[in-house]
């Protein structure tokens, strides 16, 4: 739906097909009886796909999409076996209150770890496939022909003996009426000739016109405003507040209470409420927590680093009697700050609540969990709720949290049947994030006579997600999930190396800062960390790093591939311009193998990034010019962070506010960014986020290269080599 309509999704879609007579294709396996009423025709017989009597093609999406590109790459998927006319193609949001109704009829919603493309190519494929079986069997049927003699291109169906033809649109109603079919067979890559092709984006022309909505933009008949404070403290609470100004304020409404946590002014225009609540005078219970600051969670996380066990995560020989029988041992420490997400459209949602319904508008990463929470806000059924969708402006993991949507809910809860419209202040945003986890990090590694790597410990001192916000997900009180990118063995997340004696543990500290899922997550910090310290191991020993590390590859053939492909695109085995200076690294996460190598120069002291090259196999890639934007928006945004990203706690409360105090990386500063992207074919990887881990490393590496010191500790800024 769009924005500025009070129809209900079932009632819009029921109306238009009686309207236009559009025919729905149902695609995926049949929900449970008990949860599918075929009686509510037409609109639920709607799938995957819609078609149109004017040939035009609706495909349903479950992911969001956030300027990934998801929405083109999802629908070649499905375009691809069903053989229609890319052309006619649009793409609408699935509902995720249909989703309830439908038996979970299109799986989940969660748009997260780099995973729409790699989760969903199978069924959209099948969907797609299953479909066009269906149109030939309808047009085979009109003309009493056998369906082998038909053929399907554009969607236009033709039967090949007499030449007659038929468009999808026209045997819709008939395609509807068919049984799927029990099994489809699938192209092999190598027929493909939507799937795999650099297609422009479907959503490019409404984003540069301006036709494109966000949640922000969203307008309800009479709907307000509402802006809000929270405790700056985490785990902090309301004592009290003086709103007598406040209210004699221009267009305010209410003044409102959400818990005991947070002051809210709702008003006729979102300044209005703004500027109101600038003049509440709120007296904050800071709770236990102002005693928090920098050096009082440096002071644990070093004591993770000296403990005298943690939890093992890897382990391989014998790595501490290696170490201690080396006589060539070189020890590091390491650190990784909180960072925020720093999205452009900052966090809001519009709820509209009675007494019977509740409804959200909101830019939310997983629909389905985000119903959850409406629900559970507004105290009524799931099947009363609906979540709303628009494309959102920046995600990166913090939209998978649905803190937002709850207080949105709960204040429109206190006037029903006006719609209210929250937006968080920057100031707001910045200082109530989910924020990537602060850690440290010690190893030690030992080199053999050889120069090669005899054994390495390493130690990881600091925060778990689960540990902080998700307890239930642990494992035996431990988080396996802290080693991603540092596992051994095959599969997602494993390292690209094969070290005889190798012990990676982790100590947990979770301080009162909560973290959350930040775009590459825990492969941000671990391929920082074991990157460059196998650059330092490289150094040490006298080797060339790209040579030190093809040795420890014997066995890990796709890794080698990506590494040795952004080496020969990067000019490594060429000697570097006069004053440039080059890194480089390798990681595997999210399903795909990525390596990067980096070029830096100087000038008057100062490090400037001009290039980097980032080589990626996700196996097969369903637009590969999205895998391309997609690493250079995965540089950006993860060099933004490495260079200037930091965010400081004193008196249990985050210091940086707005982008005055938490610097980004300007375009001036954007190095080239050239992508590779290599197809294995065997398998589906995630694009959006494994760049990320490479980038920083390749990065930090070629400054070494170029100015002898070693960057251990982030962000970048922080070692004088870049303005600030």
């Amino acid at each position: 739906m769009t924005a500025g309509t009070s129809l209900s999704r079932r009632y819009f879609l029921k109306t238009t097909a009686a309207a236009f007579g559009t025919f729905a294709l149902s695609f995926a396996a049949r929900a449970p009886a008990e949860t599918f009423d075929p009686t509510r025709a037409p609109h639920e017989l709607g799938g995957w796909v819609m078609i149109y009597p004017s040939n035009d093609v609706v495909i349903r999406i479950s992911r969001s999409e956030m300027g990934q590109g998801s929405l083109t790459g999802l629908a070649q998927l499905l375009v691809e076996e069903l053989e229609c006319d890319w052309s006619q193609v649009r793409t609408e949001y699935a509902s995720p209150r249909e989703n309830l109704v439908r038996g979970e009829f299109w799986g989940d919603f969660q748009t997260g770890g780099s995973g729409s493309i790699r989760e969903l190519h199978e069924p959209l494929r099948q969907a797609g496939a299953t479909a066009r079986v269906m149109l030939v069997a309808a047009a085979a049927r009109l003309w009493d022909v056998a369906e082998r003699e038909c053929s399907v291109a554009a969607g236009t169906i033709r039967h090949m003996p007499s030449g007659r033809s038929v468009s999808f649109g026209e045997v819709a109603h008939l395609a509807a009426e068919t049984e799927p079919p029990a099994n489809v067979s699938l192209k092999r890559p190598e027929d493909w000739r939507i799937l795999g092709q650099p297609l422009r984006r479907l959503d490019t022309p409404d984003k540069l016109t301006g036709k494109q909505l966000y949640c922000i933009d969203v307008a309800l008949p009479g709907m307000l405003n509402a802006a809000v404070q929270s405790c700056p403290v985490f785990g902090g609470k309301l004592r009290g507040f003086n709103a007598d100004v406040a209210r004699s304020m221009p267009g305010v409404r209410h003044v409102l209470t959400i818990d005991d946590t947070a002051v809210v002014v709702v008003a006729d225009r979102w300044w209005q409420a703004s500027t109101a609540l600038g003049a509440v005078e709120i007296e904050w219970d800071p709770g236990p927590y102002t005693t928090v600051n920098d050096a009082t969670i440096s002071d644990r996380l070093r004591e993770g680093l000296d403990a005298e066990q943690g939890y093992s995560g890897t382990t391989v020989g014998e790595a501490l009697s290696a170490i201690e029988g080396s006589e060539r041992v070189i020890t590091a420490d390491y650190s990784y700050p909180y960072q925020a997400h720093a999205a452009m459209e900052p966090i809001n949602a519009t709820a509209l609540y009675t007494s019977d319904r509740c409804e959200i508008w909101a830019p939310t990463q997983h629909a389905g969990a985000c119903l959850e929470t409406i629900a559970e806000a507004s105290g009524l059924p799931a099947e009363n709720c609906e979540v709303h969708r628009l494309h959102l402006g920046g995600g990166f993991g913090r939209r998978l949290y649905h803190d937002y949507a709850r207080m949105a809910v709960l204040i429109a809860k206190q006037m029903p049947g006006t719609p209210v419209k929250m937006i968080w202040s920057r100031e707001e945003d910045m200082t109530h994030d989910y924020y990537h986890p602060v850690t440290r990090c010690r190893l030690t590694g030992a080199l053999d006579a050889e120069g090669g790597i005899a054994g390495l410990h390493m130690r990881i001192s600091g925060q778990s997600i689960s540990g902080s916000i998700a307890p239930h997900r642990l494992v035996d009180g431990q988080d396996p999930r802290v080693f991603h990118g540092l596992y051994v063995g095959e599969g997602n997340g494993t390292l690209s190396y094969g070290i005889p004696n190798l012990l990676i543990d982790h100590v947990m500290f979770n301080p009162s800062i909560r973290p959350g899922s930040w775009r590459g997550v825990n492969l941000n910090q671990n391929l920082f960390y074991f990157e460059s310290f196998v650059d330092e191991l490289a150094h040490a020993a006298g080797r060339d790093p790209l040579d030190f590390r093809l040795e420890m590859m014997s066995g890990h053939p796709k890794h080698r591939a990506v590494l040795e492909a952004a080496a020969e695109r990067g000019g490594w085995r060429q000697a570097a311009p006069e004053g440039v200076f080059r890194g480089i690294a390798v990681a595997n996460g999210y399903g795909s193998y990525v390596a990067a190598v980096a070029e830096v120069s100087l000038k008057d002291t100062l490090v400037r990034l001009d290039r980097l090259v980032v080589a990626i196999d996700v196996g097969n890639a369903a637009n590969p010019e999205l895998i391309a934007r997609q690493a250079e928006g995965a540089c950006a945004f993860g060099l933004s962070a490495a260079l200037y990203g930091q965010c400081t706690v004193e008196g249990g409360a985050i210091q940086q506010t707005n982008f005055d105090t938490y610097r980004v990386l300007r375009l001036a500063e954007m190095p080239r960014v050239e992508t590779v992207v290599l197809q294995s074919r065997d398998f589906w990887g995630g694009g959006g986020e494994p760049p990320i881990a490479v980038a920083t490393p390749a990065v930090m590496n070629a400054v070494f290269a170029a100015t002898g010191q070693r960057i251990r500790h982030l962000p970048l800024a922080g070692s004088g080599l870049i303005p600030t």
